[in-house]
C-alpha cells in the first residue's frame, strides 16, 4: 500500500464525538475518481477507543460534499459500526469508495467518524489508496539465497 500526504483526510485526529476530517480533497470540480481501479479509505488507529459506555461503537464513512467544510455530506462507503473493544492501537479497517462522485456533484471528499457515545480516547488516521495492506505477514530471519 503506497500512501500520499495530498490524499491524507485525518493525521492521528482525536475524536470524542461525531466529527468530519479536519482535511479534505478537493477534486477542482464535480468527477468521478478511480476509473477501472477500486479506491478505499484506509482507517488506522493511532490511540485505542476508550468510553465510559460500555458498548460504544466508532463507524467509519467515506463522505462526499459540494462544499469544502464537508456540510450536507454523502456518504459514499461506510465500515458500519465496530464496538470499542475491537479498536484498538493498529487496528486498520478499509472503506470501499464509491466512484460515482461527479454524478452527484460532489466536489470534496472526506471522512466521517460515528460515535454512538461520547469518547474519553481515540485518535484515527485516513488516507485514500489504490490497495490494501494487512500488515499481518511475517518471514522467518536466518536463510540464505542461493
Amino acid at each position: 500500500m503506497i500512501t500520499d500526504k495530498l490524499l491524507r483526510v485525518s493525521a492521528a485526529q482525536a475524536v470524542t464525538t461525531s466529527a468530519v476530517s479536519t482535511d479534505t480533497i478537493d477534486l477542482s470540480q464535480a468527477r468521478d475518481i478511480g476509473e477501472g481501479n477500486d479506491l478505499y479509505m484506509h482507517f488506522i488507529v493511532d490511540e485505542a477507543v476508550t468510553s465510559g459506555t460500555g458498548g460504544s461503537t466508532v463507524e467509519f464513512q467515506v463522505i462526499g460534499s459540494a462544499a469544502a467544510a464537508l456540510t450536507s455530506p454523502v456518504v459514499l462507503g461506510s465500515s458500519g459500526a465496530i464496538v470499542k473493544t475491537a479498536l484498538i492501537l493498529g487496528k486498520r479497517v478499509a472503506v470501499r469508495i464509491n466512484p460515482n462522485i461527479g454524478s452527484l456533484g460532489l466536489r470534496y471528499l472526506g471522512a466521517n467518524y460515528v460515535a454512538s457515545a461520547t469518547l474519553t480516547a481515540g485518535k484515527f488516521t485516513a488516507d485514500i489508496v489504490e490497495t490494501i495492506q494487512d500488515g499481518q505477514k511475517a518471514y522467518p530471519s536466518g536463510f540464505t539465497v542461493v
